[in-house]
């Protein structure tokens, strides 16, 4: 039904195919893949839906070859400051967004640090290109990691690339694991002793995080891990509880002797974009921080780390792409 929709500016339009017949407008489009939100959102701070330019309600049936059409919904205000910020936008469309964020920059503002994050950098690209939005990302990344963000550039796109996105991150973590896949099913919760840490607690959150190790050596692996839950620091916490914290993460007991922030960037993203479910899959080299420490250990770095990039696998480890 999706391959019936084009984005029009900021409107959503829908061809109705022979098998839509009579459905209900908000059944329609519920299985067009438009959230209940968005659709409360267009009924109630919108303009409403139109299926032949006549006003439509959400409880009254459709018609095969029928063009429903509606305005997304006005963004929400925001108090974030267009400031240049530097980034690597990998790629831009109508709906989503990549970028490649630095180690170091924070991602969203907070009480005490209002300004130089990510948001703010990704306001001042819209305002640059003569846009207006909000920044809307569907992944969170620490300050001090770096690599691939997925941003959704409507509350329409945000659910779908949301739920279809795929991630997989580098860590650089010391000792020296055996080749191959391998799996940690342990539940996080908060670590009393700090406001920001986390520890693996039987009263905590379900948190799996699978992995591949790729090399060893050095006294340090380089392993992709696959988070199958998103909780905080669930990838820095999950490999010290195996007895292999991340190198430069003193936080979980990793050694700055490498580098000074903790050797986690996200170098996978794959996800599927709407209004058609076009695939897309991008990859990311590490920064040059990361890059160092690996050769100084004698693992894969540069053009031969491309190349592992590109065969990753996103679904379970050691398995092909699904």
């Amino acid at each position: 039904m999706g391959k019936g929709a084009v984005c029009v500016l900021q409107s959503l339009v829908f061809v109705v195919p022979p098998q839509a017949e009579g459905r209900r407008l908000g059944v329609f489009l519920r299985q067009a893949g438009v959230s209940a939100s968005c659709i409360k959102a267009v009924k109630h701070q919108g303009r409403g839906f139109f299926a032949d330019d006549a006003p439509l309600h959400t409880d009254q049936p459709v018609h095969a070859g029928q063009t429903i059409r509606f305005d997304l919904p006005p963004e929400p205000s925001t108090s974030v400051t267009p400031q240049p910020v530097p980034f690597t936008l990998v790629y831009e469309s109508d709906f989503a967004a990549v970028v490649d964020k630095p180690a170091g920059l924070a991602v969203h503002p907070t009480l005490n640090h209002t300004d130089d994050t990510l948001a703010n950098g990704w306001l001042y690209h819209l305002q640059r290109s003569g846009r207006t939005g909000v920044f809307r990302p569907t992944n969170r990344l620490d300050k001090n990691t770096s690599g691939l963000m997925l941003l959704a550039q409507n509350a329409y796109a945000a659910p779908g690339l949301a739920d279809s996105a795929r991630k997989c991150y580098l860590a650089l973590v010391q000792g020296e694991l055996p080749p191959g896949p391998g799996s940690i099913d342990a539940p996080l919760g908060r670590r009393g002793d700090s406001i920001i840490g986390r520890c693996v607690r039987a009263d905590g959150k379900p948190s799996r995080t699978d992995y591949l190790v790729l090399a060893a050596g050095g006294g340090h692996s380089l392993v992709a891990c696959l988070p199958r839950t998103g909780r905080t620091h669930q990838i820095r916490v999950h490999m010290a509880y195996i007895g292999h914290p991340l190198a430069g993460d003193s936080l979980y007991g990793g050694a700055e002797t490498l580098l000074r922030r903790h050797a986690l960037h996200c170098a996978v993203l794959a996800f599927a974009e709407p209004p058609f479910g076009t695939h897309h899959r991008f990859e990311s080299l590490p920064p040059t921080d990361f890059t160092v420490a690996c050769r100084t250990c004698g693992l894969p770095c540069g053009e031969a780390l491309q190349e592992t990039l590109r065969t990753l696998p996103l679904t379970d480890p050691g398995a092909g792409e699904a």
